[in-house]
């Protein structure tokens, strides 16, 4: 029951944070695709965690060779 508590609380605390933000957008976001910089911004976090994601799949094979070796 106190989890269920909990996790109400969180969400109305959360809903009540989104809904107090301004929704005119964000000046940042609008000056970079303006610019034409936000795609360069995609790119770079899309390579970035490509990136991560390769070097979790070459650890877990690592990790699956060396369990099956004991």
């Amino acid at each position: 029951m106190k989890k269920f508590i909990l996790t109400l609380a969180l969400i109305l605390s959360f809903t009540l944070n989104l809904l107090a933000q301004n929704s005119n957008g964000v000046e940042m976001a609008d000056s970079l695709r303006s610019s034409g910089k936000i795609y360069v911004v995609v790119l770079v976090i899309s390579v970035v965690f490509i990136g991560l994601a390769i070097y979790l799949f070459s650890i877990d094979n690592r990790l699956k060779k060396i369990e099956k070796q004991k």
